[in-house]
């Protein structure tokens, strides 16, 4: 390499690892602005975090990075880039073409706008108050459709929103995936809301202390290899896991008095995001591949930790007896009982509270008023109604106020629209992983049932986490599984699993 490709790439590196130094900086701010900044202080901090936001655009779409992409994407010089440095240059290379698009004021404002949003939401939902929240939620989309006609929108306005989230995804795919979970997954609901041996969850409904649920929800994290010294744990109105880097992953939950296991399978969940970030290899540290390759995948994670293992039998009889410890006299149930009871399937009408099965609807629900939004026109004043009679049709119940209807979620406050089809996205890597798993690592579910967890976090680190961002989601589920995302996974899971609950 010339003297001059040498210095292209150290001015390319330098400006990555400024890049990576602003995002973690903006991390740490809205990590507390999500935990505790004081309600008169958020304002301001939101002001803040759109100044230094504005930095790091105009860092990433410099006139600089351009001319150093450019000479990087020479052939000749290319080829002898490293593996790392090559999936840098294109993924940087794609980035720069997105954001240079976008006005840098325009953007400036957006920042500020969402984090302003995300403040009036939580106190909307505190609240009851979709109204008082509307008029942010209708800018948000505002900006959200101007920055799709910048990027130009794919074969639907929406397509341009699902490459954000999951690259190369489209609505098609999606239509077609969604279909065919509906076709199996109906009928197996039917026959399961059908069964008479339906499990007890009256246990469940009590009043638990909830620093007996904080302390228990932090052996979890322990057992399943999560680094305190490299992490932490919150409380906030919306469970959430931020990377700021492998050294600093903090995760936050919500806890309810009134039930014992929501906030530590909330905990699992974005624990389960934690050791995704937490494991990435030390070379990608300070590079904008320090993080997972899609959310669909890292939703692959944090599903697989909290559903396949979290809620699977063979954990509760290792962790049972040991719950019960910390809340004497009010588990008075045998371990299936709770197993079963942790593992009802009924429709309910908070996605985060779902059952592994109906939760795929919740899912199919947000999606389908994306779509309404950015390609049927749908306005942030239909919303409430739109979403209740969604979940009438799909689910049979209706929302008796906006704080546990269509205020219930954070993210369309910060304009992730294109997000929520990554959960059943992670639902379906998730299966067809553990599926992998199963057969690759012997013993598999005697050591989750010896609570012996750590073989299979580093299973998972050899194969996804260390690889970061420097392998595409598609890429990364054919080298682990041997094949490309199958639906059906998930499908015989569910099956699986249910039949043997509910006695089908």
């Amino acid at each position: 390499m010339s003297t001059k490709h040498a210095e292209a790439l150290q001015n390319f590196k330098e400006t990555i690892r400024k890049i990576s130094s602003y995002e973690e900086a903006l991390g740490v701010l809205y990590w507390d602005l999500r935990t505790g900044a004081p309600r008169k202080g958020m304002d301001n901090r939101s002001e803040v975090i759109g100044v230094l936001s504005a930095d790091h655009f105009k860092l990433a779409t410099s006139p600089e990075l351009g001319e150093s992409l450019s000479t990087l994407e020479d052939s000749s010089n290319y080829s002898e880039l490293s593996e790392i440095d090559q999936r840098l240059v294109t993924e940087t290379r794609k980035e720069y073409n997105r954001s240079v698009k976008i006005p840098p004021k325009l953007y400036q404002e957006y920042v500020v706008l969402s984090s302003q949003s995300e403040n009036k939401w939580e106190e909307a939902k505190e609240n009851n108050d979709y109204a008082s929240f509307q008029p942010y939620l209708e800018k948000v989309i505002s900006y959200t459709n101007q920055f799709i006609d910048l990027w130009g929108p794919k074969a639907t306005r929406y397509d341009t929103l699902l490459d954000q989230y999951e690259p190369g995804m489209t609505v098609a795919e999606l239509d077609r995936v969604f279909g065919g979970l509906r076709e199996q997954l109906v009928p197996l609901a039917a026959a399961i809301a059908s069964s008479p041996h339906k499990p007890d969850t009256s246990f469940l409904k009590q009043n638990y202390d909830k620093s007996a649920q904080k302390a228990f929800s932090l052996y979890i994290l322990e057992q399943m290899g999560y680094n305190f010294e490299a992490g932490r744990l919150d409380e906030s109105a919306h469970p959430f896991a931020t990377g700021l880097s492998p050294g600093d992953v903090r995760i936050t939950t919500r806890y309810l008095e009134d039930d014992v296991t929501s906030a530590l399978f909330g905990t699992i969940h974005e624990g389960g995001h934690a050791l995704y970030e937490q494991n990435i290899m030390e070379e990608l540290i300070g590079t904008t591949l320090c993080t997972g390759t899609s959310m669909g995948i890292h939703e692959s994670q944090s599903r697989f930790w909290e559903n396949v293992i979290g809620r699977s039998r063979p954990f509760w009889n290792r962790y049972f007896g040991e719950l019960q410890q910390r809340f004497p006299g009010q588990l008075d149930v045998s371990v299936d009982q709770f197993y079963r009871g942790n593992n009802v399937v009924q429709p309910s009408l908070v996605r985060i509270e779902a059952d592994e099965l109906t939760y795929n609807l919740h899912i199919i629900i947000r999606y389908e008023i994306e779509k309404l939004i950015f390609n049927g026109g749908a306005k942030a004043a239909d919303l409430p109604a739109i979403w209740n009679e969604k979940y009438k049709e799909y689910l049979g119940v209706t929302p008796q106020n906006d704080a546990e209807g269509v205020l219930q979620d954070v993210h369309w406050s910060g304009g992730a629209f294109g997000y929520f089809p990554s959960y059943s996205l992670g639902n379906m890597y998730a299966a067809q992983i553990a599926d992998t798993m199963e057969r690759d690592l012997q013993g598999f579910w005697g050591s989750v049932e010896k609570g012996n967890l750590l073989p299979i976090k580093q299973w998972l680190s050899e194969r996804i986490y260390k690889y970061g961002k420097l392998r595409t989601p598609s890429e990364l589920i054919q080298s682990v599984t041997g094949k490309p995302l199958d639906p059906q996974h998930l499908v015989t899971y569910l099956t699986k699993k249910y039949t043997d609950i509910y006695k089908l």
